[in-house]
């Protein structure tokens, strides 16, 4: 979904790479998971939250030199193996904020959940666009996709499986990327597109560990998107047909990651959303019930004109609204109609 030809300039604008620098590589860092296990008073969502919680643990993160055009390939362990173990290595890609001469800084960090498309260049072009305004920033694969892709990638029985291993992947990532000496562990946000917004807005509902949250294209009710939503659902709906998932398995395991569910955990005042008025694969209706059930106040929901996929010509908009949110300069609001 989404994907952001408009933003491949960024490709040409790759600052050196981190290859050449070996302080990182092969030396192992010690993170240990901070999910919250408060309790919930709404059976539903304490019921939900069962689901997505798992037990507080020391894990590893190992880097090595990135294969792409980031600088650093990272890997932890999932919270949720699945019995796959190419797929149970969490992978993040970094692309190292630097400064004028070259040189890493210790600076915020965005981690970017990416849409469904299989090259995920959509959340690459918003990880370079975001690492340039001043963040570390760190791709994280979707299990299936990128460094996790395996022999029983495109078994369309483990999708919903697989999104409910990607948001505690997601939720893991957080703790991952504060142990790195670079990052300002005391910001640390989380930037999810289309599907990856969907992964978003559940995982901004576990606890309130990312400091900021920011949902593209996305919100709630994701049983709509596969059932009513065009072009991109309506062929993911095609696939679990043709694979025999009856459509009442879709919808429970679907129930399982719903993010209305948790949405009024998250902290309204750190979570921000960018939809489209005019959206064939996410109907607008379903940001418009994220906006509503977490209560985000004035500001924190920008509409564009546009479609899914058309758009990424807001991208620069959005990538110049999240910069100003995470970095430490002052944070007004949204503009009510965002400039063409």
């Amino acid at each position: 979904m989404f994907l952001l030809r408009y933003l491949l300039i960024f490709s040409c604008l790759e600052i050196a790479s981190g290859a050449g620098n070996t302080a990182l590589e092969g030396s192992p860092f010690t993170a240990r998971d901070t999910l919250a296990a408060d309790l919930e008073p709404q059976p539903d969502a304490a019921a939900c939250l069962a689901g997505l919680r798992w037990t507080a643990a020391d894990f590893r993160v190992s880097a090595t030199a990135a294969p792409r055009d980031s600088d650093w390939l990272l890997r932890f362990p999932s919270p949720f193996p699945s019995g796959d173990s190419a797929n149970d290595a969490v992978a993040l890609e970094w692309y190292v904020h630097r400064d004028a001469q070259g040189a890493p800084v210790k600076a915020p960090a965005v981690v970017v959940i990416h849409e469904s498309g299989r090259g995920m260049a959509a959340g690459r072009a918003f990880a370079r666009g975001l690492r340039f305004t001043g963040c570390h920033t760190f791709l994280m694969h979707l299990p299936g996709y990128g460094a996790r892709t395996s022999p029983l990638t495109g078994d369309m029985k483990q999708v919903f499986p697989g999104l409910r291993q990607g948001i505690a992947d997601a939720r893991r990532a957080r703790d991952a990327v504060a142990a790195l000496p670079l990052v300002d562990s005391s910001n640390i946000g989380i930037c999810g597109i289309s599907l990856g917004g969907f992964v978003t807005s559940t995982v901004v509902g576990l606890d309130r560990g990312y400091d900021r949250g920011f949902i593209l294209l996305a919100g709630g009710h994701l049983a709509d998107v596969v059932f009513k939503g065009e072009k991109d659902a309506a062929t993911l709906r095609q696939q679990l047909q043709a694979a025999g998932v009856t459509d009442d398995a879709v919808r429970a395991a679907i129930w399982t990651i719903e993010p209305l569910r948790l949405a009024h955990r998250a902290d309204p005042d750190k979570v921000w959303l960018f939809s489209a008025s005019q959206d064939e694969v996410v109907p607008p209706a379903c940001s418009a019930a994220y906006v509503k059930a977490a209560r985000l106040p004035e500001g924190h929901h920008a509409e564009y004109a546009a479609g899914h996929y058309t758009a990424a010509l807001f991208a620069p908009h959005m990538i110049r609204r999240i910069s100003e949110v995470m970095l430490p300069v002052p944070v007004g609001i949204l503009p009510s109609k965002p400039e063409r």
